[in-house]
């Protein structure tokens, strides 16, 4: 049985070795019954812990970590799943409609993770993850902040987001060129924000997308000349925070409506 422990590159992987870093990962879980869900169990180092819970499924696409899983535990292969997480339907893997994610997230495709769980923000109570420490503190950055940006604002405005800890690159194999974290991320009490959650993702990331500019000036691909009664609109993306952005979804879903 060969350990797939050699650089995937390609998949942006660094395989955690540290067994403390790994069981602090998985006693950082919320401590209930709901389905759990690992993303790039990789060599197992996390799946160790987990493996045997009822309701657990892992996702990998590399054919060698799969292997090598099914091959250590085959009385629970039909728990690893030869699936891009990104493109998987999640809801066969739910228990009572809800699910967590745990993992030590492949760098290149976290932020794309990210977004998923956003879009399954009512399904998705909990997450605990291993990101690249920059991307860490975006997310959990705020408001002021030139780390502050599209996933802080979006995140926190379903998630309480807290940064557990920073961990070095000398854990890993092979090691990566940066320091990582773990941060985790726990559903809040707002069953849906107090505006077009829709138009809400469409006002952060235009606000962002030209973040130098005013917002103003940014969000002018979705006002065109429709005059918008807001004290925001002359102020930077960065400035705002998750409430003050619902002001100014709401302010502009009011005046584009009027034309």
């Amino acid at each position: 049985m060969t350990s797939p422990v050699k650089a995937k590159k390609h998949l942006g992987q660094h395989f955690l070795i540290d067994l403390n870093i790994a069981q602090k990962i998985v006693n950082a879980l919320p401590q209930d019954d709901l389905a759990i869900v690992e993303i790039g169990p990789g060599t197992g180092v996390l799946t160790q812990y987990l493996i045997a819970k009822e309701n657990f499924t892992a996702f990998d696409i590399d054919t060698e970590s799969i292997e090598f899983l099914k091959q250590k535990y085959p009385q629970y292969e039909q728990k690893i799943q030869f699936q891009d997480f990104l493109e998987a339907d999640l809801t066969p893997f739910a228990s009572k409609g809800k699910f967590k994610i745990v993992g030590n997230f492949p760098y290149n495709i976290s932020t794309q993770i990210m977004f998923k769980v956003l879009e399954h923000r009512n399904d998705v109570t909990s997450l605990v993850g291993m990101f690249q420490r920059e991307v860490a503190q975006r997310i959990a950055e705020k408001p002021g902040s030139k780390a502050y940006g599209i996933l802080s604002v979006l995140l926190q405005a379903f998630y309480k987001i807290e940064y557990l800890f920073t961990v070095s690159e000398h854990v890993f194999n092979p090691p990566p060129k940066v320091k990582s974290a773990v941060i985790r991320l726990t559903r809040n009490t707002v069953p849906q924000l107090d505006c077009d959650e829709e138009l809400f993702f469409k006002v952060v990331k235009a606000s962002f997308n030209q973040r130098r500019k005013t917002i103003r000036n940014s969000v002018k691909v979705l006002t065109g000349n429709s005059v918008v009664e807001s004290i925001y609109m002359d102020k930077r993306a960065e400035q705002l925070s998750v409430p003050q952005f619902v002001e100014l979804t709401n302010a502009i879903a009011r005046a584009t409506t009027k034309n």
